[in-house]
């Protein structure tokens, strides 16, 4: 016993020698990191404008007594615009970045989105509701995100609910303190407000863009376990944001300096300080915003695998997904191994937005993309799968091919889309806004007042020649095949609405 006795104290002061010098190795990897960072964000990034500082009171909080319905958060939410309106009014004398930007109301980007009314929670009503909505934005972005999709939904007769997050449509800097309480609360509330505005006889749509959908999917997950919560009849998903990159866990620690009372150091709090030309998404991005997706995203993960497990996600109302094969924000492959890997049933449709394939371009062409549409056609599913893709040769036009579930052979539907000339794919961005949107439409013609649209704007230069990357200008931000999106949430509304009783 002595022996065994000595063995084990070898063992254990071995463990906890190595246990302590690991500990100590992980507190200098991670001051270094976060002394790398404020390095990198005192001496690389641009000046701090009063808007990346300065925070506005009377935002929505989880933490404090707040509005009990919807009209109370908008009046809040008035209050709290009315406050960014005399705030922002005092800088007139902030150079060109005030003075062209979003939040001088006499600039041409706020022109351009006729004031920018839709950076605020809005409702759609119509006289005689055949069901009722509610849908959410993404990060950074607000409730202009959800307006096509709002207004589809209105021309069938669904009264539409889009909410504001805490923490956007007013000062990028309002995103250094939100967290995600915030945001689940505000959807919370938003929720109840629309269940009580919905008979038990009619359908309620629940819906998001990127960390919107994050949301909304993650109510869904909540109300089949808490019967408190009304169940929506379908969630509708635009990009969503399912998985992000694991090094956003290092946001947790990157900002640890901005504490300290040292102005200098505020930069630290950001990861990107750009010049503010949308008017209706901050192009400045803070660590925080970060930190409370990467929450959002692995809480969510892990109800989808929980409620796996316990056979609740075969409860989930039905999902509808719009989703590009290629997307540099949040991938797809979490949409397509993380959510629905686990659905089973027809009632479940994924659409698959597929690259552009004309031949001339394969040089060139990632095959990544190709790999994953070969992956997910080529293995049967249990779920609906539409394909939308122009595989013909040469210039040959956009058809949907429709997996059903447990199939790999398609029903090839043709359409009279096709690929814009030099465009290549979608992407996260461009999916929930119509080509010829006025702030982000790339048809000839886009725009208002006489100004071109962000999304016909196309660059071409040197690095340097302008305040933002030039590459930014290239990005894709509507969506030439909006019309099937269109088309797909008017068939889901017909066939909810056939399968029940009339309204009364």
């Amino acid at each position: 016993m002595s022996a065994l006795t000595s063995f084990i104290a070898t063992v254990a002061a071995f463990v906890g020698r190595w246990g302590r010098r690991a500990a100590w190795l992980l507190v200098v990897v991670g001051l270094a990191l976060v002394l790398g960072f404020t390095g990198y964000a005192v001496t690389t990034l641009p000046d701090l404008a009063p808007w990346h500082t300065d925070i506005l009171p009377g935002e929505f909080s989880a933490r404090g007594p707040g509005p009990e319905d919807f009209a109370g958060y908008q009046q809040l939410e008035a209050e709290l615009f009315a406050t960014a309106a005399r705030r922002t009014a005092e800088w007139a004398d902030k150079g060109e970045a005030f003075t062209d930007g979003r939040f001088n109301l006499g600039s041409k980007v706020r022109q351009l989105a006729a004031g920018a009314p839709f950076n605020r929670s809005f409702r759609l009503s119509p006289d005689l509701p055949v069901g009722s909505a509610l849908l959410v934005h993404g990060l950074t972005d607000s409730p202009y995100s959800m307006k096509a999709m709002a207004e589809s939904l209105y021309r069938r007769g669904f009264e539409v609910t889009v909410l504001r997050l805490p923490g956007h449509g007013t000062l990028p800097s309002m995103l250094t303190r939100v967290t995600y309480d915030d945001w689940v609360a505000a959807v919370r509330l938003a929720a109840r407000d629309v269940a009580r505005r919905t008979p038990a006889g009619r359908p309620f749509y629940l819906g998001g863009y990127s960390t919107g959908a994050t949301l909304a999917l993650a109510y869904a997950l909540d109300s089949v376990a808490d019967p408190s919560l009304r169940r929506p009849d379908r969630v509708l998903l635009v990009s969503p944001a399912i998985e992000i990159s694991s090094l956003a866990t290092l946001t947790n620690i990157l900002d640890l300096l901005a504490v300290l009372p040292v102005p200098a150091l505020e930069k630290v709090r950001w990861q990107s300080v750009q010049v503010e030309f949308d008017p209706y998404k901050f192009n400045s991005f803070p660590i925080n915003a970060t930190r409370q997706v990467n929450r959002a995203t692995r809480e969510l993960v892990q109800r989808l695998a929980a409620a796996a497990a316990s056979g609740d996600l075969g409860q989930l109302p039905a999902v509808t997904t719009w989703q590009s094969v290629v997307d540099s924000t949040v991938g797809a492959t979490g949409t397509l191994d993380r959510l629905y890997a686990r659905l089973a049933g027809e009632r479940h449709l994924l659409v698959l937005f597929d690259t552009n394939r004309k031949v001339n371009w394969q040089l060139i062409e990632s095959p990544r993309p190709r790999q994953l549409v070969r992956r997910i056609t080529g293995i049967p599913r249990a779920y609906t799968l539409h394909l939308v893709s122009n595989e013909g040769a040469g210039d040959a036009p956009v058809a949907v091919q429709r997996f059903r579930p447990g199939e790999t052979r398609a029903d090839t539907v043709p359409t009279e889309l096709a690929w814009p000339p030099d465009t290549v794919s979608l992407g996260h961005v461009a999916l929930p806004f119509p080509p010829d949107d006025p702030v982000y439409g790339f048809l000839p013609g886009s725009g208002h007042a006489g100004i071109r649209s962000l999304g016909s704007l196309l660059l071409r230069g040197e690095s340097g020649a302008t305040t933002i990357a030039l590459g930014s200008l290239t990005r894709l931000r509507s969506n030439p095949f909006w019309e099937l999106i269109d088309q797909q949430v008017g068939e889901l509304v017909a066939a909810d609405l056939a399968a029940r009783p009339a309204a009364p």
